[in-house]
């Protein structure tokens, strides 16, 4: 479906869910990741965005982070016409901040998926990139371009990572209009998002990964300070795709605390 130049996609009934992708990728890596969840948790209502210039959506006018952020608002107020949890990752869980500190009473409940906290290639504290498992007979069997691919930021290199990698990461690095991001589109708000009047108090979920090369883990916990009702997780033997590379923790972690808060 269309929402201006925005494509998504509603799966099931029941409460709404906002869900948004990092930089460069698009909704199929994060159905890939919450749907298996959802598969076991019933009553909910996904809506899976593709932002501007990436997946199947057109960027228009788009320039800056404040641009996609009122977009949203708007989709949000148009479309979903209630609370609703919003899911974020990398730098959707930038944006899904800049919810917080805008429209805090739209929202129910929040989950950040190894979010961005400082705008910007590799900015804050990151991890260098310390590879700890990897089979090198997948790896000599890989294309260059793939095994390029899949070395520049995950940490397990198996077949099963891959696969995963490969299913729900690859097409979506492949959809997103790279000029556009690389030299257009400008990532940082005009505002601090996490300079709040007061401490959110929305239940919330920050799943950061050990290893993760991009966003780091420490910033992460940073938020446990303005996020007063938040759960903080740092998976080890995890980079910035934590979801492929250690899908039975996270989907462990989302399915207890979402089972937690069911009537928040």
């Amino acid at each position: 479906m269309k929402y201006g130049i925005m494509d998504y996609e509603v799966i099931g009934d029941g409460t709404p869910v906002l869900i948004i992708h990092g930089w460069g990728i698009s909704r199929l890596t994060m159905k890939g990741a919450f749907e298996p969840i959802f598969e076991e948790i019933s009553g909910y209502r996904r809506y899976y965005i593709d932002l501007p210039g990436m997946g199947a959506s057109e960027h228009g006018n788009v320039r800056n982070s404040d641009d996609i952020l009122e977009l949203l608002h708007e989709f949000a107020a148009d479309v979903i016409r209630e609370p609703f949890m919003i899911i974020g990752q990398s730098y959707g869980g930038l944006l899904a901040r800049g919810f917080v500190n805008k429209f805090p009473e739209m929202l129910s409940k929040i989950i950040l998926l190894v979010p961005c906290i400082i705008p910007g290639e590799k900015q804050g504290r990151v991890e260098p990139l310390t590879v700890l498992e990897k089979d090198d007979a997948l790896l000599n069997f890989l294309s260059k371009e793939e095994r390029d691919s899949f070395m520049l930021m995950n940490v397990v290199l198996t077949k099963e990572v891959w696969e995963r990698y490969e299913k729900y990461l690859m097409p979506a690095l492949a959809s997103a209009d790279w000029d556009f991001l690389n030299n257009d589109l400008e990532s940082r708000f005009s505002f601090n998002p996490d300079d709040l009047e007061e401490p959110c108090q929305i239940p919330c979920l920050i799943i950061a990964a050990k290893q993760d090369t991009e966003v780091g883990y420490k910033d992460q916990f940073d938020l446990m300070e303005k996020y007063t009702n938040a759960t903080y997780i740092a998976v080890e033997k995890a980079g910035h795709n934590l979801q492929i590379e250690q899908p039975e923790i996270f989907e462990s972690v989302v399915k207890s605390w979402m089972r937690r808060y069911a009537m928040c």
